[in-house]
C-alpha cells in the first residue's frame, strides 16, 4: 500500500506526504507504533525512502517527505528555499501526521534539517539519525563547482536508460561507476516533450543549498539533546574525523559506518545501511522512547580531531 498524505507547510506551501506500508495496529490509541519521518537530500524524494519505510514499517509509522521544491511538493517559484523553511515544513508535517516525538531519519540536507529541528523543538524529536551531512562550512569554491556541474548536464535525456547511464558513468564528477547513482537519479526525471527533465530546477537547488554551504552548523548540533546516530558511508561525502567529531561535539551522540558505501548510503548497500540503524533504533525501544541518561558512541573520541579532514567530492545530492 502506498498512501500520499498532503501536508500545509509554512507559507501555505502544499507537501506531499508518502506512507509506503501499513504501520503496525495497536489495539489501543496508546498502542500506536513510534513515529519515523524520512527526510531525503537536495535533489531527492521521498520514494528514495521506501524500502527503508517498508521495513520500518514492521514496528514504526514511517513517514516520507517531499520537501518543498522537490517530488510532489510545491514548488513556488520565488521559495522561499531557506532553513527556516525546511525546518518549518518538518515541524508541520510531524504535528499534522500526529508522529511527535518522532525519530528524525535524514540523508545530507534532510539530516541538516532533522538536526537543526531537533535544536528548535526538542519535544517533538525524540531521536535522530544524520547520514553523511558535514556540520563544517563548504564554501564559495563548492557553490561554483555545483553550479558548474548543473551545466554540464546534458538535458533533455532521450531515454532513463541515458540518465542512469550519464550520472552512474559519464558524469564527469563520477570517479568510478555507481548504478545507484544512476538509479537515483532516473527517480528524479520526468518525461516531457522532448524528452526526460528533472522534476526540480536547478536555479532552486542552488538557492536551496546557499542556504547553508557558506556556514558552519557545530553550534545547533552542540544543541541537539536527544540519542543521535551520525551515519556515514566510507566513500561518502563526510570523512570519519569529522564524523566523529560530530559524535562527541552531540550530548548523546553514537557513530556507525557502513563498508563499500558512498554518499547515497542507502541506495549503495541497503543491507550494510539496515544493520547500522536497526541496531540503534532497537536500543531506543528498550529504553522506553529512549530516555536514557548515559551517552553511546565510539570508544575513540580522546583528543582533538580535525573538522576539515576531507575535500569535498563530485556534487552527489546532499
Amino acid at each position: 500500500m502506498v498512501r500520499r498524505i498532503d501536508v500545509t507547510g509554512t507559507d501555505g506551501v502544499r507537501l506531499a506526504a508518502w506512507e509506503f506500508a501499513d504501520p503496525p495496529k495497536g489495539p489501543t490509541e496508546a498502542d500506536r507504533p513510534p513515529g519515523v519521518l524520512l527526510l531525503h537530500g537536495l535533489m531527492g524524494r521521498a520514494s528514495h525512502w521506501a524500502p527503508t519505510a517498508r521495513w520500518l514499517s514492521e514496528r514504526h509509522r514511517a513517514v516520507g517527505l517531499d520537501q518543498r521544491g522537490h517530488g510532489r511538493s510545491d514548488k513556488p517559484a520565488d521559495g522561499p528555499y531557506t532553513r527556516d523553511a525546511y525546518v518549518a515544513d518538518a515541524e508541520a508535517a510531524i504535528e499534522q501526521l500526529g508522529l511527535g516525538p518522532v525519530t528524525v531519519i535524514g540523508h545530507a540536507m534532510g539530516a541538516l534539517t532533522g538536526w537543526q529541528l531537533a535544536a528548535k523543538r526538542p519535544d517533538l524529536v525524540r531521536a535522530l539519525v544524520v547520514c553523511d551531512m558535514r556540520a563544517s562550512a563548504l564554501g564559495a569554491a563548492s557553490q561554483r563547482e555545483w553550479s558548474d556541474w548543473f551545466d554540464a548536464w546534458p538535458l533533455p535525456f532521450a531515454t532513463l536508460a541515458d540518465v542512469r547511464k550519464w550520472f552512474g558513468e559519464d558524469d564527469p564528477w563520477v570517479e568510478r561507476p555507481s548504478p545507484s547513482r544512476g538509479a537515483f537519479y532516473a527517480e528524479v526525471m520526468a518525461e516531457r516533450e522532448d524528452g526526460w527533465r528533472p522534476v526540480f530546477s536547478r536555479r532552486q537547488m542552488l538557492h536551496t543549498r546557499a542556504g547553508w554551504v557558506y556556514d558552519a552548523h557545530w553550534e545547533e548540533l552542540a544543541q541537539v539533546r536527544c540519542p543521535t546516530l551520525v551515519l556515514r558511508g566510507i566513500d561518502g561525502e563526510l570523512g570519519r574525523a569529522e564524523a566523529q567529531e560530530m559524535v562527541r561535539v552531540l550530548p548523546r551522540g553514537r557513530y556507525a559506518e557502513v563498508p563499500d558505501a558512498g554518499h547515497l548510503v542507502h541506495y549503495d548497500r541497503p543491507e550494510g545501511w539496515r544493520a547500522a540503524v536497526e541496531p540503534f533504533l532497537d536500543q531506543l525501544a528498550e529504553a522506553g522512547h529512549g530516555d536514557r541518561g548515559e551517552r553511546d558512541g565510539p570508544d575513540d573520541r580522546d583528543g582533538p580531531v580535525d573538522r576539515g579532514d576531507r575535500d569535498d567530492r563530485e556534487p552527489a545530492a546532499p
